[in-house]
């Protein structure tokens, strides 16, 4: 008991400025990856064959920024993308500067989930709204997205994971957070009980949001 008031006392407030920075990068690069990304889930869709509104070469060349988007490892888009987070929030370093790569990471892995969850919606559904004659945006605000809400909040859930653990690698490039603080005093000053101490403050924040998005999920699901 000593030992864990004495380890709180020294390192409680570096645990808890770490959380706070890796829950605002990891939330507000949640909130502009799905700026980006819904739209993008949309085009994709409502371009593809078949679509509501079939565009062949925008579908491709959305397909081909989706893939290559998805395709390049987050440590190499990270360094790359350095000049241009210093443009956009004038530094690369600390929580400023690892929103940028973290946004542009996770864009097309929200654009294709979007693009599923929307997929996974009725098609008669779609075909009963046309009938009616609802617009492109009407079907897609009020039957794509309103029909696909739980998979879309799921996908958000699974989204904030994958950027929190990004957000634990871009603590090696000095962008703070527990990843950071998990590399500074676990690997590089050899005290294992602040990584272990890191490594249950993500666990804990991972199960978390995951339990809470899943609750969300199952309470708009009218299915249910």
């Amino acid at each position: 008991m000593d030992f864990l008031t004495a380890f709180f006392d020294q390192y409680g407030l570096l645990l808890a400025q770490g959380t706070l920075d890796t829950l605002i990068m990891t939330v507000v690069a949640t909130l502009f990856a799905y700026l980006l990304g819904v739209p993008l889930g949309v085009a994709l869709v409502v371009t593809a064959p078949g679509g509501l509104r079939p565009h062949r070469v925008l579908s491709a060349v959305l397909g081909w920024i989706v893939n290559v988007g998805r395709s390049i490892p987050f440590i190499i888009l990270l360094v790359a993308l350095i000049p241009l987070t210093r443009i956009i929030v004038g530094t690369s370093l600390g929580v400023p500067g690892a929103i940028v790569p973290l946004v542009v990471a996770a864009a097309p892995f929200v654009g294709r989930m979007v693009e599923q969850s929307l997929a996974e919606v009725d098609g008669g559904l779609v075909e009963a709204a046309q009938s009616f004659g609802a617009s492109v945006w009407q079907i897609v605000c009020k039957v794509f997205l309103h029909e696909s809400l739980p998979s879309l909040i799921r996908g958000a859930s699974i989204t904030f994971i994958t950027l929190f653990g990004y957000s634990a690698m871009a603590g090696m490039v000095g962008a703070g957070g527990l990843g950071d603080i998990a590399i500074r005093y676990g690997y590089q000053r050899y005290q294992a009980d602040v990584m272990v101490a890191a490594l249950i403050l993500c666990i804990v924040l991972v199960q978390v949001f995951q339990s809470a998005g899943n609750l969300v999920a199952r309470k708009v699901d009218k299915r249910k």
